[in-house]
């Protein structure tokens, strides 16, 4: 079984990442409907929030799939953070790069994958947004749509979490270098 290229951008990624403090963290709200869109959306059994460190894929939010994480090494996801375009794979067992793979062979079978990059403004790709089915099957073109509005909607929320953790740091600081009332005289 072939590993995914690593991507060019792996050090800014994985910062980036990180900086987000997502990783091994409970349930959200957002990335829990997010999944559940997903399903509406695609009619499939097994829907992911799948964030790629650097050596496993790690699954925000899961629907019909027990496993939290896998290696990055069998993820279907560390080949879709290779673009910025959706990865679509009918049939795992027919695609050289994933016929050896653990999880086609594994139960349940991701047999059909759909995948989104979850794609910052400053380019690096975090995780996906999929789909996966237990059967061959063909994406239709509104499908593939919908999981890319899914994923960016992902994209913008960890912007909105980033710039949030970055104002709160920026507070923190402040108050460690000047202290509240130094602060407050200076704001005055």
């Amino acid at each position: 079984m072939p590993e995914a290229p690593i991507p060019s951008d792996e050090p800014k990624r994985l910062q980036s990442l990180h900086a987000a403090a997502i990783l091994d963290t409970g349930p959200d709200t957002f990335f829990e409907e997010t999944v559940e869109a997903v399903l509406n959306a695609m009619k499939c059994p097994i829907a992911l929030v799948s964030l790629v460190d650097e050596g496993r894929q790690w699954f925000k939010a899961r629907r019909g799939l027990e496993v939290s994480e896998t290696d990055r090494a069998c993820a279907f996801c560390a080949y879709t953070i290779l673009s910025n375009e959706p990865l679509l794979v009918s049939d795992a067992r027919e695609d050289e790069r994933f016929v050896d793979n653990p999880l086609v062979r594994g139960e349940p079978p991701v047999i059909a994958y759909a995948g989104a990059p979850i794609v910052l403004k400053d380019g690096p790709r975090l995780g996906t947004v999929c789909a996966v089915d237990t059967a061959p099957r063909a994406w239709t073109a509104r499908e593939v749509i919908d999981l890319k509005e899914i994923a960016d909607l992902a994209s913008r929320y960890i912007e909105l979490r980033l710039a949030l953790l970055h104002k709160h740091r920026q507070r923190y600081l402040e108050l460690a270098i000047f202290g509240e009332h130094e602060l407050h005289l200076m704001r005055a």
